[in-house]
């Protein structure tokens, strides 16, 4: 396998991901290219408990530009990987756990399960979204998605778990619905300006050092969202930082869930607008009954915290990309629910 990836143009998308020369897999062990990086973020996105692995991979002497709350604007040839998967035992089951030290130290194929990689690619005409599923030691381009059941460590039960299909990818990564095209989520200033990496170095400027990043300063003039599982943060920066990555890329002004006026960026502080007191515009059974998104000091009577805690397709939210409840989110939102104040007239 060659130390640098390769890169595609559309009409030639390879069959197998090692292809790409991204991620592969050698000696029952994960590896990925000398021109990538592993990248996390301040709060990630919840996927039924999934641990992922992200690379970023920046063509040679090209650069990413800046933005301080826009996903950063960056090169054709650049591919951005997402690697889905699951400590597992013998038999394959799954462990619903969500540690992980973001580093290729421990992820062997004998104590882990390979479920799918997703795919960003910057092409002339904008990004592609392609869904490569895992078989074996490879993954396979699977455009229309795949359906996985898993079989957990802890019940009898399968999760049914959802691999999207190049389409379905938009759902989510179309953040602007009037222009349509797609965007990475996780890469903007605030979920990326944090040190809490392998190499204990604030990413942005890793970035700059490596001459992969332009227009930015310093991370004090960036804005970073909180780690919604740190409990030496507040309670409301964690809730807001776990909405903000979970659903403001429907929920804002431009995405596609701008009609409900329920707009959950990390940067708007109106508390009807994300959702005080707020009545619903039309969610039909997805309110449960209840009157308001958020009802201050009840999450019982939230619809926020009822949509978040159903797993019924006609009722949960997000819509796309779980089929479990986060239970460690819930409680988050619940608490951040109950600590506050006043009453909706």
């Amino acid at each position: 396998m060659p130390n640098h990836s390769q890169f595609f143009d559309s009409g030639s998308y390879p069959e197998k991901l090692s292809d790409w020369g991204l991620v592969w897999i050698r000696d029952n062990s994960i590896r990925i290219a000398d021109d990538s990086f592993i990248y996390t973020l301040n709060t990630p996105l919840f996927s039924d408990y999934s641990l992922k692995l992200r690379t970023l991979r920046i063509p040679k002497n090209q650069t990413v530009t800046y933005d301080t709350e826009a996903s950063f604007a960056f090169p054709v040839g650049t591919v951005v990987s997402k690697t889905f998967f699951y400590e597992s035992d013998d038999n394959r089951s799954i462990s619903l756990t969500s540690e992980w030290d973001n580093t290729l130290d421990n992820l062997d194929t004998d104590s882990i399960r390979l479920i799918e990689t997703r795919l960003l690619v910057r092409q002339e005409n904008g990004w592609e979204a392609l869904p490569y599923v895992w078989q074996g030691d490879d993954a396979y381009l699977k455009i229309t998605g795949d359906l996985k059941e898993l079989p957990t460590v802890s019940s009898d039960k399968k999760i049914p778990y959802l691999i999207p299909s190049k389409n379905q990818c938009a759902s989510c990564h179309v953040t602007d619905h009037t222009k349509g095209a797609l965007l990475p989520i996780g890469l903007k200033a605030r979920h990326l300006n944090h040190a809490k990496t392998s190499h204990g170095e604030n990413q942005l400027i890793f970035m700059k050092k490596n001459n992969q990043l332009s227009g930015f300063s310093t991370p004090s003039e960036s804005p970073a969202n909180a780690d919604y599982n740190d409990p030496d943060d507040t309670l409301d920066r964690r809730a807001r930082a776990y909405l903000d990555i979970n659903c403001s890329h429907c929920h804002n002004v431009k995405g596609p869930a701008d009609t409900s006026a329920l707009l959950l960026e990390h940067s708007n502080i109106d508390p009807r607008s994300y959702g005080v007191c707020k009545p619903p515009i039309a969610s039909g059974r997805g309110s449960g009954g209840l009157l308001y998104s958020i009802v201050p000091g009840e999450a019982h009577s939230s619809i926020m915290s009822f949509r978040l805690g159903s797993r019924n397709p006609a009722e949960m939210m997000p819509e796309l990309g779980r089929t479990l409840v986060h239970q460690e989110g819930l409680v988050l939102i619940n608490k951040w629910i109950e600590s506050m104040t006043g009453r909706c007239i």
